[in-house]
């Protein structure tokens, strides 16, 4: 009937990281550690919320984890022996053991169940297959007390959960009572039509059903059809009360399943007196805490669990949530603000610029500026306004000396320190000094609630675990979002002094051990995914095997000698680095400095030096292929080197006309040549790739190519006839515009040139011949 009701929305809990994100992390990443709460959530395998938010529930439940953990080995057997035909081994038990130890003792920000769910004999399908949690817990609890036949266990869940119903029928006639007795795990009580658990209980255990009419009795000492009353009583109340809320209907006039949102109350402590069948006793007899609630976000065909614990032995760490502390911050500033802001009188020019110059940030405004925030405070002009009672906005101001004061040598006017106000004064001194007074207190406030006393309520959502106040259940009355099913401890329960905070009371010494196996591991997992996730490959440039040539460095020899691969972890500093080096360089003399250094098509060029030796690697932006050139800091070979992105190299293609007498000279000399295109013949071209430091001006570059004075630069117009390879080769100049005189004075990078631009050099000679 509910099809897909209980499959979980893909926005929701699980979601699985993509091939590209599990290669970066790579595939042996170990799970984080808990968090803040010190508490352990659960795995989502992929629409299993609903398993997750029951088996916390369980977990939460002092007394059952208590008896499940007192059975041993030798009434569970061992799952070592579980292949073996001759052992019995109760591999339920076992393995909702294991998943409560990890979840009280192992680091780990959340658990798996897949262990679990196997022995359930559940595969992958089934795993995601989302059912009804109320389904599910009473499932759970038979498959548990079937495993548990034949052990000390085999009651302990009738024990604590199991209560007893009697319905009766009362003849109207005879008296004659007929009684039927019926056991029950959970209580489905209907949230339809009515609007709290005490009026729904209030129906199925105080109110009778009458027969009369034409739906008569018959009772079996009268023979006969009568009129009866029929009721049901609580007969035994069990420690544990589960409540199942019928929120999902169907309508059978428009055949379509729906969710009943609509606002359902129930207590914190429930008094089931009213009841039972037997009334005689203390309260404590019929009181129980509220400390489960298991909600459901979502509609009919689809949702999420999640739940809401309260923490009874206090094992988790509780804290008060972020947004506690945000009101009661927000409302102290509005209060100040209400308090110190002016109050604005449009119709007083004194209030209206105070008001404007105390809501700017700066607390200061530009004057040219003032008139136009005028206008979009009040709606008018000051010359529309003002000006006629008061004067220009200028006068005003320094006619009010003892409010304004100009700035920012007189282009901006401000409030003095203490000015008057027209509608509101400011707070005395001693009731400022109040202020910190209240900001104490309020820290004072949170500080206490940071050590809480006493049990609190988390919620547990898959694998994400948070601190919530216990008004926040109330949340969960009504609404997409609203509470499923709820679990009720009896007050009189109690729990010894050791129990609390105190995650290993009772906790078997084998599964102590192999928590603590489990938490080695992992220790060790991260300390090897850390190391080998910080190791960075590095690519070391050993000075003497370069030159500078053409603005950049350059290999002396082909050799790949000069280049040293390193390994080495980014979590270290600079200085650590720094002795690696010198003590893999043992020849190395004098000072050694890093610097960044970056492969570029003119030849490599350095970057920023890295000097602070308490530094690590990680801070300064090393990653793995990075490059570090390894040098004394001042020179190459006897050559300055200019470093920084401002002289970072360009390679141009240097273009100059030649005769075609040297077209074979030139080919030797690994010049490229390029004869004309052009119908009418005349020279052609030759090309040759240099490299210069980005910082150079052009008179430098003219320089670099032993150019005289008299030489032209030109550049490739963008765009232009010459913009495509070869054109405007004709007669060497078309397609090329000439740098004009003050360009020459600029640098190739306030000029924009790029790698591969052309620069077309014009001789004195080439331009006679033209």
């Amino acid at each position: 009937m509910f099809g897909n009701l209980f499959e979980e929305e893909e926005s929701e809990g699980f979601s699985s990281a993509s091939p590209k994100e599990r290669a970066a992390k790579g595939t042996d990443e170990p799970p984080p550690p808990r968090g803040r709460s010190h508490l352990c959530g659960i795995k989502n395998q992929g629409g299993t919320c609903y398993l997750n938010s029951l088996l916390q529930t369980l977990l939460f439940t002092p007394e059952f984890r208590e008896e499940l953990f007192r059975l041993g080995p030798q009434e569970l057997g061992c799952l070592e022996d579980k292949d073996k035909p001759e052992a019995k081994v109760r591999v339920i038990p076992l393995q909702l053991q294991r998943l409560f130890t990890r979840l009280l003792l192992v680091d780990q920000q959340c658990a798996s169940t897949t262990d679990l769910t196997d022995s359930f004999g559940w595969n992958s399908s089934q795993g995601t297959n989302q059912q009804d949690v109320q389904e599910l817990n009473r499932i759970l609890f038979s498959a548990l007390e079937h495993s548990l036949v034949g052990t000390s266990g085999s009651t302990f869940i009738h024990r604590l959960y199991h209560g007893t119903i009697v319905n009766s029928i009362v003849c109207k006639e005879c008296g004659n009572i007929s009684q039927r007795q019926e056991d029950f795990l959970d209580l489905t009580v209907c949230v339809c039509g009515v609007s709290s658990l005490e009026e729904a209980l209030w129906n199925m255990f105080v109110e009778e059903e009458m027969f009369e009419g034409t739906n008569l009795y018959c009772c079996a000492r009268c023979d006969r059809l009568v009129t009866a009353a029929k009721s049901a009583k609580l007969k035994k109340l069990p420690p544990f009360m589960t409540m199942s809320l019928l929120r999902f209907s169907f309508d059978f006039s428009k055949l379509e399943r729906y969710k009943e949102t609509g606002r359902y109350s129930f207590p914190l402590t429930i008094n089931l007196r009213p009841f039972c069948e037997q009334t005689d006793g203390d309260d404590t007899d019929f009181t129980y805490d509220l400390f489960s609630v298991i909600i459901h976000k979502g509609g009919c065909y689809g949702g999420h669990y999640h739940v809401y614990i309260k923490d009874i032995d206090e094992l988790g760490r509780w804290e008060p949530p972020d947004e506690d502390c945000k009101p009661k911050t927000q409302i102290k500033i509005k209060e100040v603000k209400e308090v110190c802001e002016p109050k604005l009188q449009e119709d007083d020019p004194l209030s209206v610029l105070t008001t404007i110059i105390s809501q700017e940030s700066p607390k200061s405004v530009l004057i040219d500026q003032l008139g136009q925030k005028l206008m979009d405070k009040i709606g008018s002009s000051w010359s529309k306004k003002f000006r006629r009672q008061y004067g220009p906005i200028g006068k005003f101001l320094h006619s009010h000396s003892d409010v304004f004061m100009l700035v920012s040598n007189g282009t901006r006017v401000a409030l003095k320190a203490n000015p008057p106000s027209p509608a509101t004064e400011c707070p005395a001194p001693a009731d400022k000094a109040t202020e910190p007074t209240a900001a104490g207190s309020a820290t004072s406030d949170r500080e206490q609630e940071i050590k809480p006393e006493g049990s609190h309520w988390f919620d547990l959502n898959d694998s994400t675990v948070t601190s919530i106040r216990e008004s926040d259940i109330e949340k969960q009355f009504q609404g997409k979002e609203s509470a499923y099913m709820l679990f009720y401890r009896k007050t009189q329960l109690f729990r010894p002094s050791k129990a609390l905070n105190n995650p290993l009371y009772k906790v078997p010494s084998q599964l102590i051990q192999m928590a603590q196996d489990e938490n080695i591991q992992l220790q060790q997992k991260r300390e090897q995914f850390e190391a080998s996730n910080n190791t960075v490959e590095l690519q070391l440039h050993l000075a003497p095997f370069y030159r500078l040539d053409n603005g950049a460095l350059q290999p002396i020899s082909t050799e790949p000698s000069g280049i040293t691969a390193l390994s080495f972890d980014r979590r270290k500093t600079v200085g650590d680095l720094r002795l690696t080096i010198y003590q893999m360089q043992e020849l190395w003399e004098g000072d050694m400095a890093l610097t960044v250094a970056k492969s570029l098509p003119a030849g490599l060029h350095l970057y920023n030096t890295l000097t602070a030796d308490d530094v690590s690697l990680y801070s300064v932006g090393i990653h793995t292929n990075s490059d570090l050139f390894v040098w004394n800091g001042r020179e190459v070979c006897g050559a300055t080197v200019q470093t920084g992105a401002e002289w970072e190299p360009v390679l141009l293609t240097v273009v100059r006309p030649f005769l075609g007498e040297d077209f074979e000279q030139e080919a030797q000399n690994g010049i490229e040549c390029k004869q004309s295109k052009c119908e009418n013949g005349g020279p052609g071209l030759k090309r040759e790739a240099r490299g210069f430091a980005g910082g150079a001006t052009l008179v430098e570059v003219r320089e670099a190519l032993g150019e005289p004075k008299e030489s032209l630069l030109c550049q490739r117009q963008r765009g232009g006839k010459g913009g495509e390879q070869g054109a405007g080769e004709g007669g060497g100049a078309s397609g090329w515009r000439v740098f004009p005189p003050d360009d020459m004075h600029r640098t190739l990078k306030d000029l924009s040139l790029k790698d591969g631009d052309a620069l077309l050099v014009l001789e004195p000679e080439s331009l006679d011949s033209r």
